[in-house]
Formats: structure tokens, sequence, C-alpha cells
């Protein structure tokens, strides 16, 4: 992969991998909850995508 193509990835993320390292560095039994937050985040995005707005 070259390093625009790299580049093009990790901004397409637009952080959702740094917030997943977080996650990952919190002790174990915190990490639950930090995913079922973004987790839930997520899917509100994804399910807004298809209404129109109010």
């Amino acid at each position: 992969m070259s390093a625009g193509e790299e580049s093009d990835r990790q901004g397409s993320t637009d952080g959702l991998l740094d917030r997943i390292r977080l996650i990952e560095d919190q002790p174990l039994d915190s990490r639950a909850g930090a995913y079922a937050s973004l987790h839930d985040e997520l899917r509100r995005v994804l399910e807004g995508g298809d209404r129109p707005a109010p």
C-alpha cells in the first residue's frame, strides 16, 4: 500500500482507530462499557444516515 493510500485510509476512519486504541489501553473491566458506548454511537450514525434531517 502506498503512503497516499495509507493516509486516505486513516483519514476515512475519523479517529475510530484512535478511540479503539484508547479503549484497549483501559483496564479490562472498563472496556465493555466503552465498547458499548462506541457501538451505540456508531449505530446512531449509521441509522441516522437513512433518515431525512428534521
